[in-house]
């Protein structure tokens, strides 16, 4: 119980220290926001021939990015927090000039199915080749799936990514160059729909799934050739135990240990690395948003972004923390951590 306490603790301290930095920092930055927007209505009046009004141009400013020049920052601070904690109100989007919370709800769905699938897709990928190299550890097929998952893993996914756009989409017109559906179509649960959003994310899918899984097959094979010349694996045959028991209980389920904790982080990573993916593709989703935001300085949204980063990452690593004992029993046993 001390273990899950402890850890959820340290889950909570991180996500709190990140937010406090964060918000520190945009405000403290130069360029950020008021100073951004308050130059822009200076230009505008002085472009217009108005006097300058300072008062009437805080006002504005408060209106529009929500925030006061005048408020002292630990003030400012406890208000954010208070109302994100309570209201799930993460500020006004400068740009979108609507609540952060409603165009990062409106965003997600799209990057989540995108990813996910792509993940779910390349461990799958990585767990069953990496097993089958290790099996046929030596021949011919060991050496060239080897090769091969070396020369994906050395190709950025981006660059991937280009590639398949470059010659599936504008080349040959097999798929579409841009967009999360195809016009025309009504949003709801019917069949042009669905099929087009099948048709949209089928390059972003397989961007993320064709060049990423190489890494993660070469440790897995890895971990099973050192996983099949332990003892008990021995002790295992002479007991006269099955060989698909072996394969699962013994070799499998300790073969997956080390990338267990890989996994949960790559959730984290897939929202992360999709703000170039979905620059690639024209795909309207988080990264989107993000690369807009940090365009034109709407640091409100970016500040919503960071902390849905933040938790997702710090979520991922505390349910692999707390469900690490599920899969390896040696975790749970003794008061340290080694074990």
């Amino acid at each position: 119980m001390n273990y899950y306490a402890k850890r959820v603790g340290q889950a909570v301290l991180t996500l709190f220290t990140v937010v406090t930095l964060t918000f520190v920092l945009y405000r403290l930055m130069p360029g950020g926001p008021v100073e951004m927007m308050q130059s822009r209505l200076i230009g505008q009046m002085e472009a217009s021939g108005q006097a300058v009004n300072e008062q009437m141009i805080d006002r504005m400013v408060n209106l529009y990015t929500g925030y006061d020049p005048d408020q002292p920052i630990h003030v400012a601070y406890y208000q954010y927090v208070r109302d994100m904690v309570l209201h799930l109100d993460f500020g006004q989007s400068i740009q979108h000039q609507e609540p952060v919370f409603d165009v990062l709800f409106r965003a997600l769905p799209w990057s989540v199915f995108v990813s996910v699938y792509g993940l779910i897709l390349g461990y799958t990928a990585n767990l069953v080749l990496g097993s089958i190299m290790a099996y046929k550890e030596g021949s011919w097929f060991d050496k060239i799936a080897s090769v091969g998952a070396i020369f994906l893993n050395s190709i950025p996914y981006y660059v991937g990514g280009i590639l398949m756009l470059s010659f599936l989409a504008y080349e040959l017109g097999w798929f579409p160059t841009g967009g999360r559906y195809p016009e025309g179509t009504t949003p709801g649960f019917n069949i042009p729909f669905m099929l087009g959003v099948i048709h949209h994310a089928a390059l972003p899918i397989a961007s993320s799934f064709i060049v990423g899984f190489g890494g993660g097959a070469l440790e897995m094979r890895g971990n099973s050739i050192r996983v099949m010349g332990e003892d008990y694996l021995r002790v295992a045959r002479l007991r006269g135990l099955s060989d698909f028991r072996i394969a699962t209980w013994y070799v499998g389920r300790n073969s997956l240990l080390p990338l267990y904790t890989k996994f949960m982080i790559g959730i984290a990573a897939i929202f992360s690395s999709s703000i170039v993916m979905e620059q690639i593709f024209r795909y309207p989703g988080m990264g989107w948003y993000t690369f807009d935001a940090l365009k034109l300085r709407d640091y409100p949204l970016l500040m919503g972004v960071l902390i849905l980063f933040s938790t997702v990452t710090v979520t991922g690593v505390l349910i692999a923390d707390l469900t690490y004992g599920l899969i390896d029993p040696r975790a749970t046993q003794g008061d340290r951590e080694a074990y």
